[in-house]
C-alpha cells in the first residue's frame, strides 16, 4: 500500500523537482475525497541542506525516518554534484535505501536523483531512466544499469526514475495509478491542473523540442482533430483542410508539434482509447470504434506498440477505486 512517503534532499538538491513530490504526495487533498499520505522531508545529509538554488532547509527528519517508508522519493541534484570532483553521497543515506529497498519499499528518482540510486548499487541489473542529458553518464559511470534515455520514466520495480523535471510528476502520478487506481490519480492531477498521462517519451524533446505554441491554423485544426478523432483521416484531407500543400503541410506539421499527423493522431487516439478504458463499461469493439481504430484487432496492435500491453490487461491494471490495481 502507499501510505507513508519520504522525500529526501542532499546538498544541491533543485527545488522545482523538490517541490513536484511535495505536491503530489504532500498536500492533503481528503476534501476532495482524496486519500492523503503520512509525508516526511528527510535530510540526507547533516541539516542545514543546501539546495541548488543557494537557500537552506532544516528537515524535521534524519535517516531514521526511512525506516517506516513505503515510498522514498529522491529529487534531482545540480550538475557539480555529480562531475569530476563532485562531492559523494553519504554511505549512510546509500545503506538506507538499500535496507529499505530490502524490506519491500519502492524508492523513487527524478531527473538526475537516478545517480543517488546508481551509487547505492540499486540501477545494476535495472531498466531506468534520466534527463536525457546525463543519459550517457549515468550509463557510463553506471554499466550494469540498462539506461534508456527516451522515455519519461521507467518502473523496474521497486525502483522507479524519471526523466528531466516534469517527468517526475508523470512518474509520481503513474505509481499512484498504479496503487490506488484512475480516479486518484486523475483527482490529484486535475487539482494540480496537469494531465494524468503525458504521451511519448523524452526523445521528443531532444534537439528538436515542440514548438511553444502553433501558428492559428494548425491550432484550430488540432482541437477539431481531437474532437472527431473516430473519423478515418488522411493527411490529405487534412491538409485541405488546413488550406496547404501535403508537403507543407506535413513539415509545418512535424516543426509545430514534433512528431508526424499520423503518428500524431495514433496517439491522440490511444490517449482517447486509455481513457475510456479507465472510465467506460464499453466493450474494446465499441472502444476501438470511438477512437478511430476500425476494430479491435487494430487498436490491440496499436496499443501493445505503444503502451506494451493489451487494451484488457490496461484495464484490469488501471481501472478501480483506492486500494484496487
Amino acid at each position: 500500500m502507499l501510505r507513508n512517503v519520504a522525500v529526501v534532499v542532499v546538498h544541491g538538491f533543485l527545488p522545482f523537482e523538490f517541490g513536484t513530490i511535495c505536491e503530489v504526495f504532500g498536500v492533503d487533498r481528503s476534501d476532495d475525497g482524496l486519500p492523503s499520505y503520512e509525508f516526511a522531508v528527510v535530510a540526507g545529509e547533516p541539516p542545514p541542506v543546501r539546495a541548488h538554488n543557494d537557500f537552506t532547509m532544516h528537515p524535521s527528519w534524519g535517516l531514521e525516518r526511512l525506516a517506516e517508508a513505503d515510498l522514498i522519493a529522491l529529487p534531482a541534484v545540480n550538475d557539480a554534484r555529480l562531475g569530476p570532483g563532485g562531492q559523494a553521497f553519504p554511505g549512510d543515506l546509500l545503506a538506507a535505501l538499500r535496507r529499505a529497498v530490502d524490506r519491500g519499499a519502492r524508492v523513487l528518482s527524478v531527473c538526475s536523483g537516478a545517480f543517488i540510486l546508481g551509487d547505492a548499487g540499486l540501477l545494476d541489473g535495472r531498466r531506468c531512466t534520466t534527463h536525457w542529458r546525463s543519459a550517457a553518464e549515468l550509463a557510463s559511470r553506471y554499466p550494469e544499469a540498462k539506461v534508456d534515455p527516451d522515455v519519461l520514466y521507467v518502473d523496474d520495480d521497486p525502483v522507479i526514475t524519471s526523466a528531466g523535471t516534469a517527468a517526475g510528476i508523470d512518474a509520481c502520478l503513474y505509481l499512484v495509478r498504479k496503487e490506488q487506481g484512475s480516479r486518484v490519480a486523475n483527482g490529484i492531477a486535475r487539482r494540480m491542473v496537469v494531465p494524468p498521462h503525458r504521451d511519448g517519451g523524452q526523445a521528443q524533446y531532444v534537439d528538436q523540442p515542440v514548438a511553444s505554441s502553433c501558428d492559428g491554423t494548425l491550432r484550430d485544426l488540432l482541437e477539431w482533430l481531437r474532437a472527431h478523432l473516430d473519423r478515418p483521416l488522411s493527411v490529405r484531407q487534412l491538409a485541405t483542410r488546413a488550406n496547404m500543400s501535403e508537403r507543407t503541410f506535413a513539415r509545418r506539421f512535424v516543426a509545430d508539434t514534433g512528431t508526424t499527423p499520423q503518428r500524431w493522431l495514433i496517439g491522440q487516439r490511444i490517449l482517447l482509447a486509455q481513457q475510456l478504458l479507465e472510465e467506460s463499461d464499453e466493450t474494446v469493439d465499441a472502444i476501438a470504434d470511438r477512437a478511430g481504430f476500425g476494430n479491435a484487432t487494430a487498436l490491440r496492435h496499436h496499443f501493445r506498440a505503444w503502451r506494451g500491453t493489451t487494451p484488457n490487461a490496461y484495464r484490469r491494471l488501471f481501472r478501480g477505486g483506492p486500494g484496487r490495481p
